[in-house]
C-alpha cells in the first residue's frame, strides 16, 4: 500500500485501510473507490493521509502502535473526563476521578503494553480516524508518543504510568478557553494568545485540588510549555526547575501539534516534525530526549514516495528501529525511467545516499 495525501489523491483510487469515526465506527471501507465526492469530505474533516491500493507496493503495511479498541476506549475517556470537568461548576469536589480515574489509569497500562509490545518505531498516520475535537485525539498522540519516549530513556513501570496519566491530562486546561478561540483559523491577538497561554494553569489549578490525582499530573499541565533556556510559560522556568515528565511532554506535545492537521495550517510530515525538535535541541529540548525521540518515531513512514540524493525513487517498504531516518526504501524508478522489476535498498547499510525529498503525488500522477 501506498500513503498518499488527501490532496493528491484521485477518483477511482482504492483505500487499502479503511477510515474511522471517534465511535471506532468505519467510515469508508477498505477496498473501496473513491469518488470525488468522498476525497472532498475527507479534506473537509481534516484526514491528512490515507492509505491507497498500489500493486507495486501492496505487500507493504503499516501498523497502529496501540489496537482501535483501546484508542475508542481512550479517546472516550478523555472526552467524558474533559466534558465533565467543563461542566463542573467546583471541580475540587467533583467525583468525576473516582469514576474515571481507574479506567484512566487501566488505559494507560493497555498503551503502555501495547506500544512497547508493538517493538517497531512509532507512526500515526496508519491511524486513519476522524474526530469532533482535536484535543482528544491529540491528548492520547501526546500519551502515546510520551510513553515511547519515556520507554526509550529507560524509564520504570511506575514513572511511565505517571507519565502516561499526565499525558492524557495535560491539556484539561483547554476546556476553559472559549472554542472559537481555540478553533480559530486566523492569527489570534494578544488577549487571545494569552487566553491559549492560561490553559496550564488553568490546568494545574484543576488538578492540583483532586485528591485522587497525583500531584505529577498536575505539573504535567503546568509545565508542558516551559522550555530550557526560560523562553516558555507560563512562568518561564529553566531546565534544572522544569519536572523530568513535562520535558518529555514538551516534545511530545509539540510533535503532535506539527505532524496533525490543524484549522490554521496543514500537517507536517514527521521528518519535518523531527526538524523543527531538532532545531530546538539544547535551547528550547533536552538534547538526549531529542535523539531518544528519533529513535522511537518514524521519520519516514512506510508507504511514503521518498527521492533519493542520487535521484532514485522510491516507496519506504519498512523501517530500521532506532534509525528512523535510515529504512529500507523499495525502488521503482532510476535515471528517469520506471522500472520493470523493483528492488530494495536499506539506508542503514548504503550511507552514500540520503533522503532529498518527499513526494506524495509522485506515482499517484501516472495511477
Amino acid at each position: 500500500m501506498r500513503l498518499v495525501s488527501t490532496f493528491s489523491l484521485a477518483e477511482g483510487d482504492e483505500l487499502s485501510k479503511p477510515i474511522y469515526n471517534d465511535k471506532g465506527q468505519i467510515l469508508i471501507h477498505e477496498g473501496v473507490a473513491l469518488t470525488k465526492r468522498m476525497i472532498n469530505r475527507l479534506t473537509d474533516i481534516g484526514v491528512t493521509y490515507v492509505y491507497i491500493e498500489d500493486e507495486a507496493t501492496n505487500d507493504i503495511e503499516s501498523k497502529s502502535p496501540i489496537s482501535d479498541r483501546v484508542r475508542v476506549e481512550a479517546v472516550n475517556t478523555i472526552k467524558d473526563t474533559f466534558d465533565t470537568m467543563s461542566g463542573s461548576d467546583d471541580v475540587a469536589n467533583s467525583f468525576i476521578f473516582d469514576k474515571t480515574g481507574e479506567k484512566m489509569v487501566d488505559i494507560v497500562r493497555h498503551i503502555l503494553s501495547e506500544v512497547q509490545d508493538h517493538n517497531e518505531v512509532i507512526s500515526l498516520l496508519s491511524d486513519v480516524f476522524t474526530y469532533d475535537d482535536y484535543i482528544f485525539t491529540h491528548s492520547l498522540n501526546v500519551t502515546i508518543y510520551a510513553l515511547a519516549l519515556g520507554t526509550e530513556l529507560g524509564l520504570p513501570s511506575k514513572k511511565l504510568e505517571e507519565l502516561g496519566y499526565g499525558a492524557m491530562l495535560h491539556d484539561v486546561g483547554k476546556v476553559l478557553v472559549p472554542r472559537d478561540v481555540l478553533l480559530k483559523p486566523g492569527k489570534l491577538t494578544d488577549e487571545e494568545f494569552k487566553q491559549i497561554q492560561e490553559h496550564s494553569e488553568a490546568g494545574f489549578n484543576m488538578l492540583r485540588k483532586m485528591p485522587t490525582v497525583p500531584l505529577t499530573a498536575a505539573h504535567c499541565a503546568y509545565q508542558h510549555h516551559e522550555r530550557l533556556d526560560g523562553s516558555g510559560y507560563p512562568r518561564g522556568l529553566t531546565e534544572k526547575d522544569i519536572h523530568l515528565y513535562a520535558k518529555i511532554l514538551g516534545i511530545a506535545d509539540v510533535f503532535d501539534a506539527v505532524t496533525s492537521n490543524r484549522v490554521y495550517r496543514n500537517a507536517m510530515l514527521p521528518h519535518e516534525g523531527l526538524e523543527i525538535l531538532y532545531a530546538g535541541a539544547g535551547t528550547l529540548f533536552d538534547q538526549k530526549m531529542i535523539q531518544a525521540f528519533r529513535k522511537s518515531v518514524a521519520a519516514y513512514p512506510n508507504g511514503l514516495t521518498v527521492v533519493l540524493s542520487d535521484g532514485r525513487k522510491g516507496i519506504v517498504s519498512r523501517q530500521n528501529k532506532h534509525v528512523s531516518d535510515r529504512p529500507v526504501v523499495r525502488i521503482l524508478e532510476e535515471n528517469g525511467q520506471e522500472l520493470a522489476e523493483y528492488y530494495e535498498i536499506d539506508m542503514s547499510k548504503e550511507l552514500n545516499v540520503i533522503v532529498t525529498e518527499c513526494d506524495t503525488t509522485l506515482f499517484s500522477k501516472n495511477a
